[in-house]
């Protein structure tokens, strides 16, 4: 049931990119976080304090401003004119860039520095995360099309788009695994969402030039509302992590006490919380030797 349900919404997501921006859908994905934090809540009895609640109002109230000056989709016609948008000299650039840094965190910094920064593998995750989205939105935009009529399996950027996706994800998720393997998970989840919306937004707008056609107040108040939720998702998830810290119970001193009177006198004598007796057997004859040599 649970991975029919992770399927369903990323079979969902994919829809909400091939209508919506980028700019958009990412951020929204907050919601998510703030679902989980209820359902936490109520069906697993975990703790929601106030400051956990203020940061699922944040987001909440980030994603309405985000979703009220949203700017409008300019939805291509073909997959060509999506492979033109791809090949503008500002959006070559910012792949470029993308794949040397993945590949120098790669082949250089990971053997050395991966273990010990988390900005390392959330480095790669987040760089191909953004050509993730940008590649999956095209598909997406593709399917719409084709279900619209106008086919688009015969075009080769189809194919190109699709193995981009599947090349990009598969990478993602395969460092993405290290992060949660070698870190706490409270700490990799508000880290890789700033990294991976902020990337997102960024290559989203050089491709399809998202804000193109918006006023400055509309991109400021956007930009807002991002900044509320994440402002929001790393109060939430670090109220989380304290809650779990407080769970763990300190570090206690044990005591052993050689007794050779009876059990209850034993009882009167010692004043512990938690108190385990072992009785003098087969298994304990050294010790009980030891003891009645010592006459205690």
């Amino acid at each position: 049931m649970g991975m029919m349900s992770m399927l369903v919404g990323e079979a969902s997501n994919l829809v909400a990119y091939a209508f919506a921006p980028a700019v958009l859908v990412t951020p929204l994905g907050a919601l998510s976080i703030i679902i989980s934090a209820v359902l936490a809540h109520f069906m697993l009895k975990e703790k929601l304090h106030k400051m956990g609640i203020l940061g699922c109002i944040s987001c909440i109230v980030g994603s309405l401003v985000i979703v009220v000056h949203a700017p409008q989709e300019q939805s291509p016609n073909s997959v060509e004119e999506i492979w033109e948008l791809a090949k503008q000299p500002a959006f070559l650039i910012y792949t470029a860039a993308a794949i040397v840094i993945v590949l120098a965190l790669v082949l250089f910094f990971e053997p050395q520095y991966g273990q010990k920064n988390i900005v390392v593998y959330l480095g790669i995750c987040s760089l191909m995360g953004s050509l993730t989205v940008v590649s999956i939105k095209a598909v997406g935009i593709a399917i719409k099309l084709t279900f619209e009529g106008i086919s688009q399996v015969a075009y080769p950027q189809t194919w190109f788009f699709f193995s981009c996706a599947i090349i990009c994800t598969v990478t993602q998720l395969n460092y993405l695994n290290k992060a949660l393997d070698t870190f706490n998970t409270a700490v990799v989840s508000p880290i890789y969402y700033v990294m991976f919306t902020t990337l997102t937004i960024v290559a989203s707008a050089i491709m399809f030039k998202d804000w193109s056609h918006q006023n400055i107040s509309s991109i400021a108040s956007e930009l807002c509302g991002f900044i509320t939720i994440l402002s929001g998702t790393i109060l939430l998830h670090t109220t989380r992590e304290q809650e779990t810290e407080d769970e763990i119970p300190a570090a206690g001193l044990i005591s052993w006490y050689i007794w050779k009177d009876s059990t209850e006198s034993l009882l009167m004598n010692v004043k512990d919380d938690y108190f385990v007796t072992l009785d003098c057997s087969a298994y304990m004859t050294d010790i009980c030797s030891i003891a009645n040599a010592a006459n205690v």
